[in-house]
């Protein structure tokens, strides 16, 4: 690509790593601390959005922000440990390292959770930035220049499409394909071990190009 650096971002809860035990224990917990039912089964069905767009089916509008400070300050202890990485993500930061490009992650997760979660793993990416949902994440993609964004959420693809990146979706969390090609997303994988092999062939493309 003349020089160019490609730059490839990665969205987290069901992308790069399987985020629902750790969430269901954190859930549970939170139950438990505050004496207020959560179905915490049903919750992370619908992982992706940010945590008040959860919380506030369990809690009164008033309590959310003193729910998610609870829930933050939980999560490290109970969640981390009990996250496993997705198949293939280590396999894809690594494929875009091996390239000379750089990695960002962007996420919804409150980012000192979503950075212990990428440290224990042993996942290193370049970049990583929380608190992004959706269009928002548009602000991270412009500002490191993203060409690519893979994410397994609709919000992910509006969020590729908002920063004029390539969306890449992996049918790995709580939307089909289906429901991701719908959105707009550019190219669907079952899930991430299929990414060297399309970013292969999509470095000798954007070389052809350039």
């Amino acid at each position: 690509m003349g020089g160019m650096t490609l730059t490839v971002g990665f969205d987290l809860d069901m992308t790069l790593i399987d985020s629902r035990p750790g969430i269901r224990a954190c859930y549970l917990a939170l139950a438990e601390r505050t004496g207020t039912y959560i179905d915490a089964d049903l919750a992370v069905t619908r992982l992706g959005p940010p945590l008040a767009e959860e919380l506030v089916n369990w809690f009164p509008e008033e309590r959310i922000p003193a729910m998610a400070d609870l829930y933050r300050e939980m999560y490290p202890a109970i969640a981390i440990a009990a996250t496993p990485a997705m198949d293939g993500a280590r396999e894809a930061i690594e494929a875009v390292r091996a390239a000379g490009g750089r990695t960002l992650v962007v996420t919804a997760k409150f980012e000192p959770n979503a950075k212990l979660h990428l440290a224990h793993l042993g996942i290193e990416p370049d970049v990583v930035v929380g608190d992004l949902w959706a269009e928002q994440k548009a602000q991270a993609l412009r500002e490191y220049g993203a060409h690519v964004y893979v994410g397994d959420h609709t919000g992910d693809v509006r969020g590729a499409r908002t920063a004029d990146a390539l969306s890449l979706a992996v049918a790995t969390g709580p939307c089909s394909a289906e429901e991701l090609r719908a959105a707009g997303a550019d190219v669907v994988l079952d899930d991430l071990s299929a990414f060297p092999g399309w970013f292969d062939g999509y470095r000798s493309a954007a070389a052809a190009r350039a």
